[in-house]
């Protein structure tokens, strides 16, 4: 080897070991003594940014992603960080703790589910758009699970065959996807989540009712070890099917949901499903009843007129469940059908998802006039398929008044060319009484009838029940052999729980200027240990091993806070993440041997002599 490149060998040598020392001499830290440190763990939290210094109130998940919880990737969809990730695990934990109470088996299943099953159990009809679909290179149709029913049917249907080995109860805590037209809120409406699935197998429908029952239990007893304020409200099915279900829900002023209850009963309910008590309906001459311009009724008229159109001709069967439900499905695309629904005048809305129920395809999205909707009825009427209109009325509203403003409008109306269909349509107008108008709060309570007895309140839904009963069984032939030798179908319940939701309805429900606020249950670290200047080391790695020593048999886990920080930089820091509890050894710790021990949630901040400060964290903890 030459001297030259030798020297250069020994050059390079030498400036790699000292580049490798200054990369040591300025990288943090790391400790490896097996305490929980904050120098070992990533927590990349933010100050405020330019757009929320001017004191505009942060919500729940503009302080998950300023205290290092999560980041967004794309539309709707987020990164866990560590400390998110920590508060899931233990959101999962504690759901594994009351599943396991009632016998269930935990699965792990694809996120890939087949489009035929879905084909198969009737459910890929009209949920296209919110479904992510893809194929292989083979051309099998494949789409990303938003749920598990088919495919864990299909599992035990090829598994269980006898009524011997059931009932069976199968969970899963998996990610989930729906393509969502509108992302919004973080955690809350998202593209990609976390949920927990709970599936049930019975022999017969009264035995599923009685599972439906034990879960229904099991939730409470989970929403009450977080120790938040829940509601519980019966709900309606929608997609997933079946006959029977309720809600759990965080009160929220962001919530999608309104949730009426009642002060008097047990009443409670999504507002989907509210129809008021009936009042009885008034009655007068049809020569002596008020009539109203339908554009806009009089102060003096005791109704008001909302109008709808559907996009297709109503296409009626002689079905039983055109007595509820006034089906437009098959109908010829283009025709209108104008739908009138007369309600009582005064601070009453309309109850849109009412509406939907009577008629499916009704279009609750565009506002038009009147005059226009009347317009496009008599263009759309052609000889062999003449247009509709219908007519629905409040039970508070008179028939007669309605007859008499229907005639008034087809003699005066601006468009006199619709007066013969209107005038034909009088003697079909539907008088059935349909509560039609959102809660209010004078409203019977339709439980117990009690009068102004009901309450509102803004909610997020993080829970579902649902007994399914043969809902899938059915199209997927999942039948067992009964005691009596007979092939009987499973009846069958899902159950569900929104864990990325309830991570971010919890930060949501607790949180304040200051931050977030975690209930001890799912925080990231209960206990927060940080020092002032003068301290040493030990002395706060001997109070963290004592206080973790003591508390973790209760789920209680404690950090320490040993960054290179000013002391009010980690404060405000330690505030900004949520610890339940905050131990600050300062003074008074130097002088008696005593903490201050912060508790934000509780208001409490108190010096606390070291022997007692276990005690004291024990009795405070059961308040969070």
């Amino acid at each position: 080897m030459s001297v030259q490149h030798g020297l250069k060998t020994l050059w390079c040598g030498n400036a790699a070991s000292s580049f490798v020392r200054s990369i040591h001499a300025q990288r943090r830290a790391l400790h490896h003594d097996g305490r929980n440190r904050l120098s070992n763990f990533w927590t990349p939290t933010q100050t405020r940014t330019a757009n929320t210094a001017d004191n505009a109130a942060e919500d729940g998940h503009d302080l998950l992603v300023r205290a290092g919880f999560l980041r967004q990737a794309h539309s709707g969809i987020f990164h866990l960080l560590p400390l998110g990730l920590r508060v899931q695990d233990k959101i999962e934990k504690l759901i594994d703790k009351h599943m396991q109470r009632i016998g269930a088996s935990k699965v792990s299943l694809s996120s890939l589910s087949s489009q035929h099953l879905w084909e198969k159990s009737g459910r890929l009809d009209g949920r296209n758009k919110e479904l992510f679909q893809l194929k292989d290179r083979k051309d099998a149709k494949y789409l990303l699970a938003p749920t598990h029913e088919e495919e864990i049917t299909t599992i035990v249907k090829n598994a269980v065959h006898s009524y011997k080995d059931l009932p069976l109860r199968l969970y899963q805590i998996s990610r989930k996807y729906r393509d969502e037209a509108r992302p919004r809120q973080g955690l809350l409406r998202g593209r990609e989540f976390i949920m927990k699935d709970l599936y049930t197998f019975d022999v017969t429908d009264a035995q599923a009712m009685s599972t439906y029952e034990e879960v229904r239990a099991a939730y409470k007893a989970f929403l009450d070890d977080l120790n938040l304020p829940y509601l519980v409200a019966n709900a309606d099915s929608g997609n997933m099917g079946g006959s029977h279900s309720h809600e759990y829900h965080f009160a929220s002023a962001r919530g999608e949901d309104t949730i009426i209850t009642c002060q008097t009963c047990d009443f409670s309910v999504n507002e989907e499903l509210y129809f008021p008590a009936h009042r009885p309906a008034q009655t007068e001459d049809v020569e002596t009843a008020p009539t109203a311009d339908a554009r806009q009724p009089a102060d003096d008229v005791p109704y008001q007129i909302w109008y709808g159109q559907v996009s297709e001709s109503l296409n009626t069967t002689d079905d039983a469940s055109q007595e509820t439900s006034l089906d437009t499905s098959g109908s010829a695309p283009q025709l209108k059908t104008l739908v009138q629904v007369f309600l009582p005048n005064g601070p009453y809305e309309i109850n849109l998802h009412a509406m939907k129920k009577l008629v499916p395809s009704i279009d609750t999205t565009e506002t038009v006039r009147p005059e226009e909707l009347f317009g496009r009825l008599e263009e759309s009427k052609t000889l062999n398929d003449p247009a509709e209109w219908l007519v629905f009325r409040d039970p508070r509203v008179p028939v007669a008044a309605i007859i008499n403003t229907v005639e008034h409008w087809t003699r005066h109306g601006q468009n006199r060319q619709i007066s013969q269909t209107a005038h034909s349509a009088i003697p079909d107008i539907d008088v059935s009484p349909f509560t039609l108008t959102n809660a209010a709060r004078d409203d019977l309570c339709p439980q117990c009838g009690t009068e102004g007895s009901l309450t509102f309140s803004r909610a997020v839904e993080i829970g579902h029940t649902f007994h399914l009963g043969k809902r899938y069984s059915t199209p997927l032939e999942a039948v067992v052999q009964d005691e009596n030798n007979q092939q009987v179908e499973i009846a069958m319940g899902c159950h569900g729980i929104g864990v990325s939701r309830l991570l971010g309805a919890s930060a949501s429900l607790l949180a304040d200027s200051k931050g977030l606020n975690w209930p001890i249950a799912i925080a990231p670290f209960s206990v927060l240990v940080v020092a002032a200047g003068g301290v040493s080391s030990t002395e706060v790695g001997a109070l963290y091993d004592e206080v973790d020593a003591s508390l973790s048999s209760n789920r209680i886990d404690a950090i320490i806070d040993d960054r290179d920080r000013p002391m009010g930089w980690k404060l405000n820091d330690a505030d900004l993440i949520g610890y339940p509890f905050i131990i600050v050894l300062g003074k008074a710790w130097k002088q008696r041997r005593a903490v201050e021990l912060q508790c934000r949630r509780l208001g409490i901040k108190e010096e606390v002599p070291a022997d007692q400060l276990v005690e004291r964290i024990l009795q405070y903890s059961s308040k969070l």
